[in-house]
């Protein structure tokens, strides 16, 4: 099972910006979609973005705009640049590794993002 490691977190003012990274233990396939996932204090995880091999991307509505998902195949690492950065958007991001919609990857401890003045 695929393992993700993600970094880049913290605490940033609203109107800031972050980079967030995550390494893939392996190779990832180019049927495999890569994504980012949060979870906020007391809500359930909810899908951020999704970026293909060939780099097609999708967004949640309250992101899109604002946040930017890329991806590096040679590092096994994809990437997500949050912009403009409001205080709905704490919560602990996490990536993982999707084939034909569903989540095939261990579940790594993410990266803690709050957004406080």
């Amino acid at each position: 099972q695929v393992k993700l490691v993600e970094s880049g977190g913290g605490l940033v003012q609203p109107g800031g910006s972050l980079r967030l990274s995550c390494t893939a233990s392996r190779n990832i396939f180019n049927s495999e979609v890569m994504a980012w996932y949060r979870q906020a204090p007391g809500k359930q995880r909810e899908l951020v973005a999704t970026i293909t091999n060939a780099g097609s991307t999708t967004y949640a509505d309250s992101v899109k705009d604002r946040f930017t998902i890329s991806r590096d195949n040679a590092k096994n690492t994809v990437n997500l640049k949050m912009n403009r950065l409001q205080p709905e958007d704490t919560a602990v991001y996490y990536c993982n590794v999707r084939l034909y919609g569903m989540v095939i990857g261990a579940w790594g401890q993410g990266t803690q993002v709050t957004v406080s003045s």
